[in-house]
């Protein structure tokens, strides 16, 4: 029975050394060697952070492109999705009010245009990113609201989409807090 208590302890000191010290100063090296040097990779205007490169944020203004919807209001503090399932009748209303908003805000639209990622949150509830499909129906209201030529937000949004990881990985995307900030300086 001591030889098994021995090896307990020294197993758990072992883990406790390798979980408690050795991981976290490597994921901390890690993170310093990344964009952001861990902290984040800001976007900076004019010299002012307005924003993170993997955190979305609320544009509602007809002049921007809008994001994906946010279960947690883009509270960064508070990461999380909202649960409710498609089965859920909270949850169905509160899509069918995003489609509504939707359709109201780009006359141009059918309800069959419109993708998935614009009327449901994200896991997270801050996906900085929508998909080409959802910048899309979007281009003929923002063109309108600045008085632009539609063909010119097209090649905006064209130069912001994020390409799938090596040709394959995942959905192409636009990053909307870039976009927006490429518009705003047209």
């Amino acid at each position: 029975m001591k030889k098994y208590i021995i090896q307990s302890i020294r197993l758990t000191l072992v883990l406790l050394v390798l979980l408690c010290v050795i991981y976290p100063i490597s994921v901390a090296f890690i993170g310093k060697m990344s964009k952001g040097n861990g902290g984040g990779e800001k976007i900076t205007k004019n010299g002012k952070t307005v924003g993170y490169a993997l955190l979305g944020q609320s544009f509602t203004k007809p002049e921007y492109f809008w994001g994906r919807p946010s279960a947690v209001a883009y509270n960064a503090a508070g990461s999380a999705g909202s649960n409710k399932g498609p089965s859920n009748p909270d949850y169905l209303k509160e899509v069918q009010s995003r489609i509504d908003t939707l359709l109201k805000y780009n006359p141009g639209i059918k309800k069959s245009d419109i993708p998935a990622d614009m009327v449901t949150a994200s896991g997270s509830g801050l996906d900085p990113n929508i998909s080409e499909a959802g910048a899309a129906i979007q281009v003929a209201r923002v063109a309108k609201a600045r008085k632009i030529d539609e063909k010119k937000v097209k090649e905006l949004v064209a130069m912001n989409t994020l390409k799938p990881f090596m040709g394959m990985f995942g959905p192409s995307s636009v990053n909307v807090l870039k976009l927006n900030l490429a518009l705003d300086e047209l």
